[in-house]
């Protein structure tokens, strides 16, 4: 099975760390971010994998190689402009004649990806997108009431959203409406496919995630990293 990782991330709101090494490569525990995804993914049957970079492109690659010391076959596509979360796809189109699997470059995830993409397989949606709740603390009481009167009270409620979690499964029919060649997102796709009634299904991801995006995020990574990642092949 193939996927493919978006390396392409900056990581501005990683500065300093990311000023030197790009973000997929940080350091979390011993390993940097994309190995443990490699490793997780070579775990549920990925053996073909593509790394679409940019910056600091040639980091990557002598980092990875051909993935040998991995176990799986690698091979880094490098945009030559920025070509947005779906746009770099374009450049792989001829690798992609099957249903692929797709993820951000700064996600740490103890998914069963094998579980995610037979689920995407056997629908007829051309995207499967996997979602996770994410809970938000609010910092103040919410009051109810009726006119001039107080009917309730809850102290700080929880705010629940469902949130994009970076990973899809996409099938290759749907090169027909990404444009070669131009910066085109995520958000993109599923706007022009919801205004073209093409269907599109999700993936209720339950178990442990975390978007390595800002500062303190990555300080989490390197506190779960023993407990979830550490002994990942």
């Amino acid at each position: 099975m193939k996927a493919v990782i978006l390396a392409v991330v900056l990581g501005t709101r990683l500065k300093p760390f990311t000023e030197v090494i790009p973000k997929p490569l940080l350091p979390v525990g011993e390993k940097s971010v994309l190995e443990i995804q490699i490793a997780q993914l070579k775990k549920y049957g990925f053996d073909e994998i593509y790394l679409a970079t940019n910056y600091k492109s040639e980091y990557i690659e002598n980092f990875f190689g051909d993935g040998s010391r991995y176990g799986v076959k690698l091979k880094i596509s490098k945009e030559e402009k920025p070509l947005g979360t779906v746009g770099p796809l374009t450049l792989l189109r001829d690798e992609l004649a099957e249903p692929f699997l797709m993820m951000n470059g700064d996600i740490l995830t103890l998914l069963n990806f094998k579980q995610m993409y037979d689920f995407a397989y056997k629908n007829e949606a051309l995207l499967t997108i996997g979602i996770k709740e994410y809970i938000m603390p609010f910092a103040f009481g919410n009051v109810f009431y009726d006119g001039d009167y107080v009917t309730g009270i809850k102290e700080k409620p929880d705010i629940k959203h469902n949130i994009l979690a970076g990973i899809y499964i996409i099938k290759p029919s749907i090169f027909e409406l990404i444009p070669d060649n131009e910066y085109f997102g995520m958000d993109s796709l599923i706007h022009k496919m919801l205004d073209y009634k093409n269907p599109i299904t999700k993936f209720e991801i339950k178990d442990y995630w975390l978007d390595i995006g800002q500062v303190g995020d990555y300080e989490k990574a390197q506190e779960i990293y023993k407990q979830h990642f550490e002994n990942s092949k």
